[in-house]
């Protein structure tokens, strides 16, 4: 057997040498390889010529045929799951869309509510300041009142002083 043969069967041995001394066969009908000094028994080892038989020509049709209907099924499985995924990416847009028209109607009833609260808050701010400019013009007035009361009651008791002085 020559270094290129494996039982009738011609492979490509290494250029390089060093390989050889790794590989080499116990017996010429290949049954234990000795591999880098460990010994692992290969019982019946034989490499089997090629096999080169094919099928009739209708069988290579029906393979043909058939990868082609499988091919046309993962298709269709594939159409089918983008199908899924848009009808699902179109519902959750409709759910986002929902949900932000919902939003948005809050917040909108939330300006007008607090626009109202804003407008009866004002219309009490407006009425306390009414009211605290009478208290303030009253007082203005009870001020007044008062002093010439006291200027009065001043005058009187000069002219009863006056009067009792005069007695």
């Amino acid at each position: 057997m020559q270094p290129g043969e494996l039982n009738g069967h011609r492979y490509q041995a290494p250029a390089d040498q060093q390989y050889l001394g790794h590989f080499s066969t116990m017996q010429n009908d290949m049954s234990t390889l000795h591999i880098n000094g460990f010994l692992r028994p290969i019982t019946h080892y034989q490499i089997s010529p090629p096999f080169n038989d094919f099928p009739p020509q209708s069988s290579s049709f029906s393979n043909t045929s058939t990868s082609d209907e499988a091919e046309e099924q993962q298709l269709s499985i594939i159409d089918e799951r983008k199908q899924r995924r848009m009808i699902s990416n179109r519902e959750s847009a409709r759910r986002s869309r929902m949900r932000k028209q919902k939003q948005l109607d809050e917040l909108w009833s939330q300006v007008v509510r607090l626009r109202n609260e804003n407008r009866q808050l004002i219309d009490k701010l407006n009425h306390v300041s009414e009211s605290h400019n009478r208290a303030v013009q009253e007082n203005t007035h009870l001020k007044e009142e008062a002093s010439e009361i006291r200027k009065m009651l001043s005058s009187l008791q000069i002219d009863n002083s006056y009067n009792n002085l005069r007695n």
